[in-house]
């Protein structure tokens, strides 16, 4: 069974272009139907029916998992049915029977524009090359919306300063070109002028990421997570994470009156349904 699940996860991620993450994460996912399946002595893929998927819903309820997580694993299974079938693995798709648990779909929690506004304040308070750097990510983070993964993933070349905007590659390998506003650009020019090149220089191998960390080398998702948790307890936020400043730019964009398609647009949704849940705390509040 695990060389089929190989299979499933290398078609995802080359024909249907899904990202290493998605790829990821389908495999955690499928490595425990597949343990439910062995533990039972099920190893052929044409026995799979309707009794063993809801005997792994059971399962996954009796070890008490969250709602979203057991839909995440029910999809998967779902997904990986449905190519079983295709490839002639499987008779007939046993999911089709089966419902998925509902999800309650809840606003992602943000901040406030005064925190923001802190918080894109404080690298200025010690110039230095890390610190500009910081800037310039919590700027661009803000000023586009992308993903912690796209702005970590940015090379010099995404960067076209001149025109005012970046270019990040999304989900499904989707590019998109992302405008910055002045404070962003302005942080962003004094990186690549002044902070760049001196964090470029500690390491003897050339690199074309924009943004470096200490040793001269393009820094990581869990590098940044480490910087924006260390900024965020000196203004006393705590639970914070890096998507936070995601969420934060479109409630703001939707509370100032821009259009639910052009935010959707600029987070790179593929469906507006994504995007429609920031609809439901777009409404100023107090804190805003």
């Amino acid at each position: 069974m695990d060389h089929l699940v190989g299979s499933f996860l290398d078609h995802l991620a080359v024909e249907r272009e899904r990202s290493a993450h998605t790829t990821s994460a389908y495999r955690t996912d499928l490595e425990q139907f597949v343990g439910y399946l062995s533990a039972r002595s099920i190893a052929d893929p044409a026995v799979i029916g309707k009794q063993e998927i809801i005997g792994f819903l059971i399962e996954l309820r009796e070890r008490r998992y969250a709602t979203s997580t057991i839909a995440r694993r029910i999809a998967a299974v779902r997904s990986f049915c449905a190519f079983l079938v295709a490839q002639g693995h499987l008779g007939a798709d046993p999911t089709l029977q089966i419902d998925t648990p509902r999800v309650e779909r809840y606003v992602p929690r943000s901040l406030s524009v005064a925190q923001v506004d802190e918080l894109l304040e404080l690298p200025l308070r010690e110039p230095t090359p890390e610190r500009l750097r910081d800037k310039a990510m919590l700027e661009v983070l803000y000023a586009t919306g992308v993903r912690v993964s796209e702005l970590v993933a940015l090379n010099v070349a995404d960067a076209s300063l001149d025109e005012r905007r970046v270019r990040c590659v999304g989900r499904g390998g989707r590019s998109r070109d992302l405008p910055l506003n002045e404070s962003s650009l302005t942080a962003l020019e004094e990186y690549c002028d002044i902070g760049r090149p001196q964090l470029a220089r500690v390491s003897s191998e050339a690199t074309g990421a924009l943004f470096l960390n200490h040793r001269g080398r393009r820094l990581t998702r869990q590098g940044f997570w480490l910087i924006l948790k260390q900024y965020a307890m000196q203004l006393g936020i705590h639970d914070v994470n890096p998507h936070m400043l995601r969420h934060s730019f479109a409630l703001h964009m939707l509370r100032g009156g821009a259009d639910l398609r052009a935010v959707q647009a600029l987070l790179g949704h593929a469906s507006i349904a994504t995007t429609q849940i920031y609809t439901q705390g777009s409404e100023p509040r107090p804190d805003a």
